[in-house]
């Protein structure tokens, strides 16, 4: 059996809802939100009821700051979607709720899958909720959650089929080799691919799409690398706010004597921490070879 909960701040604890609301107003620009609403939900199953009962107060809760509810609150008109962390993906929330169910009852650890509702107030039409949702949904971890009650929270793992070889990749032309790299979206280019070809073929076999796809992930962050250490000869700026930070980003390496230091966008993202360690503001700094 399946047990659920749902576990919200009380007003004046709910900081991390009205520290969404304002960046939602601000960065997005959403201006007919009035509120947000977070409920962490809980689901549980390997456990008695009457473990679950104890658990809600001291485990998935705190009485002094929380609303507890065994059903979804009542939102009225507002804009409600959760989200949940994909399958495979750790849940450090699921996983320490799991540990001290087992720390209470001293037997197995439990089955624990945790979501998080999103209530939103306000008259905000399809593209607001949409444009939030983009904003607060990370698709590499996580995804939009169903609100309906589970019966089960077993993985239902689908047997995995045959690896996709790319028949007749060795024979392909250098135009169907630019159709491949357009039809499966790779960061590669033709020179890449011909590289490929030329090595499958001395392989004497065409590759999988396993091995195109790992080559062009390494040869895509090869790039990414390469992109951040490239030296900026001349940079143009239009936005105020930008050049802002991009003058402040040139005083600080003056300031620093790095003035004989390429400029690239890798001495840019590293300037502030080299800055706060010359003035010896960054404690416990653990720097790598």
């Amino acid at each position: 059996m399946v047990f659920r909960v749902y576990v919200e701040k009380k007003p004046g604890f709910d900081v991390e809802a009205q520290q969404l609301a304002n960046e939602l107003k601000t960065i997005l620009g959403i201006k007919a939100l009035k509120n947000v609403r977070l409920v962490n939900r809980y689901d549980v199953e390997g456990i008695s009821e009457e473990l679950f009962k104890q658990a809600t107060p001291t485990v998935f809760s705190e009485p002094q700051v929380d609303n507890v509810s065994a059903d979804l609150p009542d939102f009225g008109s507002d804009s409600v979607f959760a989200v949940e962390y994909l399958p495979g993906q750790f849940d450090q929330r699921a996983d320490s709720a799991s540990e001290c169910i087992q720390l209470i009852s001293q037997g197995e650890r439990p089955t624990v899958r945790s979501a998080k509702v999103y209530a939103l107030e306000g008259a905000l039409s399809e593209a607001d909720v949409e444009a939030i949702k983009h904003y607060v949904i990370n698709p590499v971890e996580a995804r939009e959650a169903s609100l309906d009650v589970k019966t089960t929270l077993k993985t239902q793992v689908p047997v995995p089929g045959k690896v996709e070889v790319i028949d007749g990749f060795r024979t392909m032309s250098d135009a169907e080799l630019e159709q491949f790299i357009e039809d499966r979206d790779l960061a590669m280019d033709l020179a890449d691919l011909q590289f490929c070809r030329e090595h499958f073929t001395e392989e004497h076999r065409d590759p999988t799409i396993t091995e195109i796809k790992v080559i062009d992930t390494y040869w895509s962050d090869h790039c990414r690398h390469t992109t951040f250490g490239t030296q900026l000869d001349e940079v143009k700026i239009d936005d105020a706010t930008v050049k802002a930070a991009f003058d402040k980003y040139l005083e600080i390496r003056h300031e620093l004597g790095r003035d004989k230091k390429p400029v690239c966008l890798m001495d840019m993202g590293t300037i502030g921490a080299k800055w706060l360690k010359k003035n010896g503001i960054l404690k416990n700094l653990d720097e790598s070879e």
